[in-house]
Parts: C-alpha cells; sequence; structure tokens
C-alpha cells in the first residue's frame, strides 16, 4: 500500500504538474469557458472564464474528488490566481 505523499506525487507527475511551468488554458471548447476557482474544487466560487489560450503559470496541483486541481496564475497578469482542473491545462 502506497503513502498519501507517494500517490500525491505520482498523481503529480502523471499530470505534468510541476511547479513555475507554463500551462495553457485548452478543452473548454469554442462556446465555454475555464472556470477558474477560489478554491479546488467545483464547490468553489468562480473567479473569472478564460478562453482557451490564454497562458497561465501552473503552481501545485492536488487531488480533489476524483480530479487534480492546480493553482495557477494569469502568466499576464499575475495578480489573477485560482485554482484550474489540470485536465484542461496543456503545457506550453
Amino acid at each position: 500500500m502506497r503513502s498519501p505523499f507517494a500517490a500525491l506525487l505520482a498523481l503529480t507527475v502523471a499530470t505534468g504538474c510541476a511547479v513555475g511551468s507554463g500551462a495553457v488554458a485548452q478543452g473548454a471548447g469554442p462556446d465555454d469557458l475555464l472556470k477558474l476557482r477560489k478554491g479546488p474544487g467545483l464547490e468553489h466560487d468562480v473567479i473569472i472564464g478564460l478562453p482557451d489560450g490564454t497562458r497561465l503559470t501552473r503552481q501545485n496541483c492536488v487531488p480533489n474528488n476524483g480530479r487534480v486541481w492546480c493553482r495557477v496564475f494569469l502568466t499576464d497578469r499575475p495578480s489573477v490566481s485560482g485554482y484550474a482542473s489540470a485536465e484542461y491545462l496543456a503545457h506550453r
């Protein structure tokens, strides 16, 4: 049985979540926006919607209810930060 730390480390490596790495919002679709949230999960309020192609800087990632959430900030506006689902973040 793996320790919680080992499981989180494996999950982090698998999702490519490296602190300070570049990412791009991708996959929300042409008629939708990636929701940047105040915390890591759907139960947290939305801060802003981001169109595909928005450049982000990824910080730490955490699992929550079967999803991985990454703390990110807008590369062009670092004062805007929050959590986004890792499944909608592509490497830049």
